[in-house]
């Protein structure tokens, strides 16, 4: 099917969309500067401006190879009210950052609301009232592509019109936000990994069935004495594979390896 759908796009199509995501790709530190610009200029040919957080757990700015800041000196984000990269609280505060916890595919949201493919009783949670104001920006709409990357870090990228007025971004997000997606998490993924300085795991770890099922329990607050009882093994054995699975985890302690264990999707959802 996808080789049909790409085979009813016009060449001039395909070969367009392969030079843009060529133009954002990014394989050493060298080239996240083109790949930034290339970004920014695809995003005004479609009307918006970019900005992006590639962790927003993290206090570090989007940087080029030089230390030079992209959403400033590329992105453009300088004018008075516009400097929201300042503010190293605006991960934690901000409503599109904290959007992106709860969902992983585009969606778009103005002063009513997140709005996307489906109901997402997450999004319902979040108060917009104060959309503008805690922003950064006096964009009244903007699609956001959460980008979720390996060990847990997510990263969070909006699209402003440039027509500060325009609220009602259904017909742009039913046309854009897919292409969007894609450019964006080519763009990210490269960056996190050319500016990657060490590794967080142990690599080609692989967990036992029993053990994840462990662990698994255990991240939902379940005892060793409980576990035991819910999957019908002695106290002992259940130690013994958690504690094995910390070994390949290379934790130093319980929580840690429940963490870890997390950060590589073993434990699923735990609600």
């Amino acid at each position: 099917m996808a080789d049909n759908f790409i085979a009813e796009i016009p060449e001039i199509g395909r070969k367009r969309f392969r030079e843009n995501v060529d133009s954002v790709t990014i394989t050493n530190p060298a080239e996240i500067r083109p790949a930034a610009e290339a970004v920014h200029k695809i995003a005004q040919s479609y009307g918006f401006r970019i900005a992006v957080s590639a962790d927003i757990s993290s206090k570090a700015h989007l940087v080029d190879a030089d230390g030079n800041l992209i959403n400033k000196d590329v992105f453009g984000w300088v004018a008075e009210g516009e400097r929201w990269w300042e503010d190293t609280r605006l991960a934690l505060s901000s409503p599109l950052p904290r959007a992106c916890r709860y969902e992983s595919e585009p969606i778009w949201c103005n002063g009513d609301g997140f709005h996307g493919h489906w109901p997402n009783e997450y999004l319902d949670k979040i108060d917009l009232k104060d959309f503008y104001a805690q922003g950064g920006t006096s964009a009244k709409s903007a699609i956001l592509i959460p980008v979720h990357l390996p060990f847990g870090q997510i990263a969070a990228v909006s699209f402003t019109p440039l027509e500060h007025d325009i609220s009602d971004l259904t017909e742009p997000y039913r046309l854009y936000s897919d292409f969007f997606g894609i450019i964006t998490r080519r763009f990210v993924t490269g960056y996190v990994l050319a500016m990657r300085e060490k590794h967080r795991m142990p690599a080609n770890c692989i967990l036992s069935k029993r053990e994840a099922e462990c662990l698994h329990w255990a991240a939902i607050g379940k005892t060793d004495k409980e576990i035991s009882m819910i999957l019908s093994l002695s106290h002992a054995t259940i130690r013994y594979h958690v504690n094995r699975a910390g070994q390949k985890l290379n934790s130093v302690n319980r929580g840690q390896t429940i963490f870890k264990a997390g950060q590589l999707g073993y434990l699923g959802a735990t609600d």
